[in-house]
């Protein structure tokens, strides 16, 4: 039946593609990927694997990736991504010596990709589990582990229907879980080889304060006002921010946006929503920044350094349904985070909102009432913001433990 579902999603992909950009990506990067292997892996190549789904597993992995970059020097490093935006992103990547798409999951290409690649030891990131690929793994005997898991119940690896799936996960000779409950649950299924070392994002993240975070034109458009920075919005989160933004926005306080999605479309989106000046990212030049109060940044890569010129953070994603965005990165600066109602499959959210600063809103009145309160009382959003940084810091340390694991 797996196999089936991933014949006919081989199908219905290619149905698609004319009315999908972002899917006519995938599939036209998928053709390459053998050709790219062959050409760059000889047989005499020892190699390590990682894996991402995305880029948000890409930057939840990296601090791992440069330890072993760093450490294993003979290695050559081979890096899939399954979707674009990681891909086309980081597709240049200096962490790695060779980037591909990952092939669909049939069982002819998933020997073809480990016959090519032969990894030595394969680390995959969070989820983006592909039975095929890693029973193929587990039958050449090659090492392969998972790193920063979260599992929940009603997840097909705990239930009937999820045979295959529960057979993979034990293709892995050890699970790093980012909390004890997802611990439990693979002790159901007589997984034992497992430890909770937290999330590896934590240690992403605190490097960040580290970096020079400087963007000259952001520090213009800012001009020593009060700024509120809006990270990886989408149009649910726009539809409720919007009021505030126009009745708001002055010389005083500013706001930042920078979209998850960043398609002409959806910024013209956001631009018909807002009745105060705003400029984007694409038509800065020759502008005097200052003068407007709102920046839409209409690109991307830049959102981490931005978040360390924010007073209030917003973090996109739960106020509908397409998943909490990270609301660690801009916890590390110090400043407290608001995010949307549907964040139940977040831990670090649960976590944060129990023990830190990080605020949930459900709609345009709590929203409002919450940007209010922030701005009113320095106090109180200090505090948070200490509380958000405490927290970062304190929640260090995986990278560590799974590098002592580590021995190739």
């Amino acid at each position: 039946m797996y196999n089936l579902g991933i014949y006919i999603l081989s199908i219905f992909l290619k149905i698609i593609t004319p009315f999908n950009s972002k899917i006519k990506l995938g599939i036209d990067g998928r053709k390459q990927t053998f050709d790219i292997l062959s050409k760059n892996i000889n047989e005499t190549d020892k190699t390590i694997w990682f894996h991402c789904a995305s880029l948000g597993e890409y930057e939840q992995g990296l601090p791992v990736f440069e330890h072993i970059r760093q450490t294993y020097l003979d290695h050559k490093i081979i890096l899939s991504f399954f979707s674009p935006s990681g891909y086309q992103i980081r597709k240049n990547t200096k962490i790695a010596d060779v980037v591909v798409y990952l092939p669909l999951d049939t069982k002819a290409n998933a020997k073809r990709f480990i016959n090519l690649v032969q990894p030595e030891f394969t680390v995959f990131v969070k989820y983006d589990i592909w039975p095929n690929l890693l029973l193929e793994l587990q039958h050449k005997n090659r090492r392969a582990i998972l790193i920063s898991a979260v599992f929940r119940k009603n997840q097909p690896y705990f239930n009937f229907y999820g045979k295959r799936l529960r057979k993979a996960l034990f293709a892995f000779e050890h699970i790093f879980v980012q909390d004890k409950k997802s611990k439990t649950l693979l002790k159901t299924i007589n997984y034992h080889t497992v430890s909770v070392a937290g999330d590896t994002r934590y240690d992403r993240v605190s490097n960040q304060i580290e970096q020079n975070n400087k963007l000259n034109f952001i520090s213009e458009f800012k001009n020593n006002s009060t700024c509120i920075v809006i990270g990886s919005s989408w149009e649910e989160d726009e539809d409720i921010l919007a009021s505030y933004i126009n009745n708001r926005a002055s010389k005083d306080l500013k706001f930042i946006i920078a979209p998850h999605e960043v398609n002409s479309n959806h910024i013209k989106s956001i631009e018909s929503k807002l009745t105060t000046s705003t400029i984007l990212y694409s038509k800065k030049e020759g502008h005097n920044l200052s003068n407007f109060n709102v920046f839409i940044i209409d690109t991307v890569g830049l959102l981490s350094k931005i978040y360390s010129y924010a007073e209030i953070a917003y973090v996109g994603g739960a106020m509908g349904k397409t998943g909490l965005h990270n609301i660690l990165e801009p916890s590390t600066f110090g400043i407290p985070v608001v995010i949307g109602k549907n964040y139940k499959k977040f831990p670090e959210a649960f976590a944060m909102i129990k023990d830190a600063g990080v605020l949930s809103v459900a709609n345009e009145t709590q929203l409002a009432n919450t940007f209010d309160s922030l701005l009113t009382d320095n106090h109180y959003r200090i505090s948070l913001g200490d509380k958000n940084l405490n927290f970062i810091r304190e929640s260090k340390g995986a990278v560590v433990q799974i590098m002592n694991y580590i021995r190739i």
